[in-house]
């Protein structure tokens, strides 16, 4: 599995819309974990491949995910997933808004996009448009994140 993940502080966007994004937590949005994965496949065009291929990654990514949450709640950190095909959260009550991972890893990264219909397909660097974006967020210090998905990542990840 080709993985790529980075830790960053919020984007103006988390930082402006937290509240409406996840409306019970109490303290802001301190680190945004961004994982990329390579697909089989690129996802544009739309097709049932394409299809499978998100649904097996959104289950790899909720899989890759686990152990991070676990460690970061543990510690006393909220933590969420945003489920990448709707936009809301996972763990927490879903606010008024929904978050869009492709436009979270162009603000962060500067990864260029492309439309699709009513989404968005990010183009990475390497792999084009063969990529699938997620993102979760915490209260953690971006340190913090970084030092718990340095644990729980597979050696197989790259950073």
């Amino acid at each position: 599995m080709g993985l790529q993940y980075s830790v960053h502080r919020p984007s103006g966007f988390i930082l402006a819309h937290g509240h409406q994004l996840l409306p019970e937590w109490r303290l802001p949005v301190q680190s945004v974990l961004v994982v990329l994965q390579h697909c089989q496949v690129p996802l544009v065009p739309m097709t049932p491949e394409t299809e499978r291929q998100k649904q097996s990654l959104r289950l790899q990514f909720l899989s890759f995910a686990r152990p991070i949450v676990q460690s970061l709640q543990t510690q006393g950190y909220e933590v969420d997933l945003f489920d990448p095909k709707t936009g809301q959260p996972l763990l927490s009550l879903a606010g008024i808004l929904t978050l869009d991972d492709v436009a979270v890893v162009q603000s962060l990264l500067g990864y260029p996009f492309l439309p699709q219909g009513q989404c968005h397909v990010l183009a990475h660097p390497q792999w084009g448009t063969a990529v699938f974006p997620s993102v979760l967020v915490s209260t953690a210090p971006p340190e913090q994140l970084a030092a718990v998905v340095q644990t729980a990542c597979p050696s197989s990840c790259s950073s």
